[in-house]
């Protein structure tokens, strides 16, 4: 448990000091491309985590990043969408059994065709809302679903290599 808490606290701040200091200072395709790699750290919390915790986490990390990009409210109201919807879809791709007490919401544990989907939907829902406000009145709808769309596939990429690159054996595998 208290492994567990660390491990959480560790994969915050390095996810949070990754984009900050890195990732939010690339610039791919004239800012077309933002990956968002921080919202990593929403989508891997266990799934027995309950939904008041996961909102508080989500607006919580948000607002961090907001701190960090001068975006008052943006990342925290994208990550709040995030974390209120993660319950939904969660139920939503569920094993015919049920998620098994202990397990990750990792491409290790659940495979790569749940965690796709699962990555996928909610990245995109992130930052369809992120986009939104920044673009909030300003009449180029078709520019920001583009970047709507670059910027979830370069997420989700990157939230799929960083799972692949930090994987653990699988239980009960030699």
């Amino acid at each position: 448990m208290i492994g567990q808490v660390v491990g959480n606290i560790l994969r915050f701040l390095f996810l949070i000091l990754l984009q900050a200091l890195v990732l939010d200072h690339l610039d791919v395709a004239n800012g077309m491309v933002v990956p968002s790699l921080y919202v990593l750290f929403v989508l891997m919390l266990p799934f027995e985590l309950p939904a008041w915790a996961l909102l508080l986490l989500g607006f919580g990390t948000g607002s961090v990043m907001d701190v960090f990009t001068s975006t008052p409210g943006m990342h925290a109201a994208a990550c709040t969408v995030l974390a209120y919807a993660r319950p939904h879809v969660l139920r939503l791709i569920a094993p015919r059994e049920g998620y098994e007490f202990g397990l990750q919401p990792t491409v290790q544990d659940m495979g790569l065709s749940w965690a796709f989907t699962y990555i996928g939907l909610l990245v995109l829902l992130h930052h369809l809302t992120l986009f939104q406000l920044e673009a909030f009145g300003s009449g180029s709808w078709w520019r920001t679903l583009l970047r709507i769309l670059l910027s979830s596939t370069a997420t989700l990429l990157l939230c799929l290599l960083a799972q692949w690159l930090t994987a653990r054996p699988v239980r009960g595998r030699t």
